[in-house]
């Protein structure tokens, strides 16, 4: 009978059938032919089990070619899938353990056989992390400490508690839960993502004790950025075909560094998960910062973790419930009648200007010249400088045009140090200017002109006033002398240990009762803030650090005989010298033609501008990685509010890649 059923073409095929629950997998044989399609293969397999289960969750790995067979219409043939093909039929889905920004571990069940751009977005649709485009996994290198040890016990424990309280929050939250123009506190967006402002994950937590960060805390120098940053997962391929296991530890983290539309009124988790990314780049000094900075920092966490320990998790009774249509209407009404100050268009017949007598510093090697006074004119989004006010009607010395620029503030306070650094971009790179103004009030005024000129705005822009307090609010922060007539802080009040809102290396630095007033004094700056405010000043002034969001890669850049750093940030590449950590060039995206890459060779190669080419080989990490940032920041650079929440992800595959 056998023989009548299968001609000569039919061949047996070994297929093991895996199962969450059971400790041993199912092996079976299989009599088929090559013009059997996939579907029709797990129908025979499922006939064979007899198991009374639902199998719709399993398709068909292929271990050697690494590959899920997840178009069921193709023939085995098609496939290429001959007797000696290693198979299993195996859940698409699997459990994951990640560990959050929040440095919490959890364990998710998600999809190992979608692409991982769509797994992020499951596991942030779980978490209630809006925009999981800027979000992506990392897989962190092994440490070499634990393989000499032999050592497999892992050095962390998954939060079963936070598991289950993220978990059934959304499956509670998934029914019944109101639309986008309700009061109510949960809100839901046009692709059906509910954020939720009591999600467990909006809460931030506490900091940990000293000994413990102690023990986190390793002195990271540009190349330990470069192995960790090789890390990222392909967004292209699937978990499974990166050879991640069921149960392997991943990092989900915010990937790109450009946060678009953070609200506080509907986006609890995704400010606190970035807050909380945000502190232990501080604690760890994965970023740096200056000791005033540090102390900031420091506050700002001390007065999150008052607020978080005294209030109910995201009380925000204290926030107006405002009707959201109501809002809507009275937005467009004012549009319509032209008072909206943000889409007021600017004068252009009166566009404001300033000038002042600053202090100018032209860096050049070799040379430590100290600032020269000139007097300085700032017009529409240009900056002229004469010998004096006199000269002002004639010819400038030199002019800058800032559209482009880098804004970068030399600031500290304390010391009434009050520097602007532009990196204006030239043909071959960045020009570097640092300018010196005499008080907060001159340095508030000339560095919000410069941010809005760098966008190619003047100070007619209705934004200019706000930016203007925004950084006298900000300086006011970083001020930790307190203000004449202040009270002297109460040292006992503190009932937390000062030292674990600082770095250890900081720790080390201040006796306790020192670090302990240096943090009640900073904090009298910003008691009024409210919870969110004060997570989103962390924020900001985390994005206002001159090494924010740059990740770094080692590479060999064409014509060169030594290894260099790539920086690569949210809007510009950067070439820096791997022993000084000097950079030596600067590029930006919006000057960028063309990028690609030789596969073969494992070399990218960028057009600029102006005849200006950059070819590199990697060398921590496969050019995919780089080749992905690249693309990524150029695909979030074209989302705009009109989009709602829908993303391109076609588009985003397309600028990210790379072979396919």
């Amino acid at each position: 009978m056998a023989t009548k059923e299968y001609s000569k073409n039919s061949f047996e095929l070994t297929v093991v059938v895996d199962q969450h629950d059971l400790e041993e997998s199912m092996k079976f044989k299989i009599r088929v032919e090559g013009v059997l399609h996939v579907g029709g293969l797990m129908l025979k397999l499922v006939e064979k089990i007899r198991a009374p289960q639902d199998w719709s969750d399993h398709a068909i790995w292929w271990e050697q070619k690494r590959c899920w067979l997840l178009k069921t219409h193709w023939t085995l043939d098609k496939y290429g899938i001959q007797a000696d093909a290693d198979l299993h039929y195996t859940p698409q889905h699997k459990f994951l353990c990640l560990q959050l920004p929040n440095m919490k571990t959890v364990r998710l069940s998600v999809s190992y056989s979608t692409v991982v751009f769509k797994t992020v977005a499951e596991i942030c649709k779980i978490c209630n992390i809006s925009r999981p485009e800027e979000l992506s996994l990392l897989r962190l290198p092994d440490d070499p400490k634990k393989k000499k040890k032999k050592d497999k016990t892992p050095d962390w424990v998954v939060d079963d508690l936070l598991t289950a309280d993220i978990v059934g929050s959304t499956a509670t939250g998934a029914s019944g839960s109101p639309g986008f123009y309700s009061t109510s506190k949960t809100f839901q967006t046009e692709n059906g993502v509910q954020y939720n402002p009591q999600h467990p994950l909006a809460t931030s937590l506490l900091n940990v004790a000293p000994d413990e960060l102690a023990k986190m805390y390793q002195p990271l120098q540009f190349v330990d950025k470069a192995i960790i940053n090789s890390g990222w997962l392909d967004s292209s391929r699937s978990l499974m075909e990166q050879d991640i296991q069921e149960n392997e530890r991943l990092l989900l983290r915010f990937k790109y560094h450009c946060f678009f539309d953070l609200n506080p009124k509907y986006d609890a988790v995704r400010i606190t998960q970035l807050y909380e990314q945000a502190r232990w780049s501080i604690l760890l000094e994965e970023i740096d910062c200056t000791e005033e900075e540090m102390l900031m920092f420091a506050s700002l966490q001390y007065h999150i973790c008052k607020l978080t320990m005294s209030s109910e998790p995201n009380d925000l009774s204290n926030e107006q419930d405002v009707d959201e249509v109501e809002a809507a209407l009275s937005n467009l009404e004012m549009t319509l009648e032209g008072g909206n100050a943000d889409s007021i268009l600017e004068d252009i017949t009166d566009i404001p200007k300033l000038a002042d007598s600053l202090r100018l510093f032209r860096p050049k090697r070799l040379t430590l010249k100290p600032y020269k006074e000139y007097w300085f004119v700032f017009k529409d989004t240009t900056i002229s400088y004469y010998k004096n006010k006199e000269a002002s009607h004639g010819e400038p010395i030199e002019q800058f045009h800032l559209r482009g620029c880098e804004v970068v503030p030399d600031v500290n306070v304390t010391e009434k140090k009050f520097g602007i650094k532009l990196l204006i971009p030239v043909a071959d790179g960045m020009n570097e200017v640092y300018i010196r103004c005499d008080n907060e009030k001159q340095y508030a005024k000339w560095k919000a002109a410069c941010i809005l000129a760098s966008k190619g705005k003047t100070m007619a822009y209705s934004s200019y006033k706000q930016e203007v307090k925004s950084i006298r609010s900000f300086l006011q922060m970083k001020s930790l002398a307190p203000t004449p007539g202040q009270t002297a802080p109460d040292l006992d009040s503190m009932e937390m240990n000062s030292e674990c809102f600082v770095s250890p290396r900081y720790a080390k630095k201040y006796k306790m009762k020192q670090l302990t007033t240096k943090i009640l004094e900073a904090h009298q700056n910003m008691s009024s803030l409210s919870l969110m405010d004060a997570k989103m000043r962390f924020i900001e002034a985390w994005q206002s650090l001159p090494e924010f969001g740059i990740k770094y890669y080692v590479v060999r850049f064409r014509g060169s005989k030594k290894d260099e750093i790539l920086g690569i940030s949210f809007n510009r590449l950067i070439r820096i010298d791997i022993s000084t950590g000097t950079p030596t060039t600067t590029l930006r995206f919006s000057n960028m033609k063309q990028w690609n890459v030789n596969w073969e060779i494992k070399q990218v190669t960028i057009d600029f501008d102006q005849g200006i080419s950059l070819a590199f080989a990697c060398l921590s990490c496969d050019c995919k990685v780089v080749h992905e940032y690249i693309g990524g920041y150029i695909f979030l650079s074209t989302r705009s509010k009109d989009q709602n929440e829908t993303l391109d992800e076609e588009l985003f595959h397309k600028l990210t890649g790379g072979q396919e």
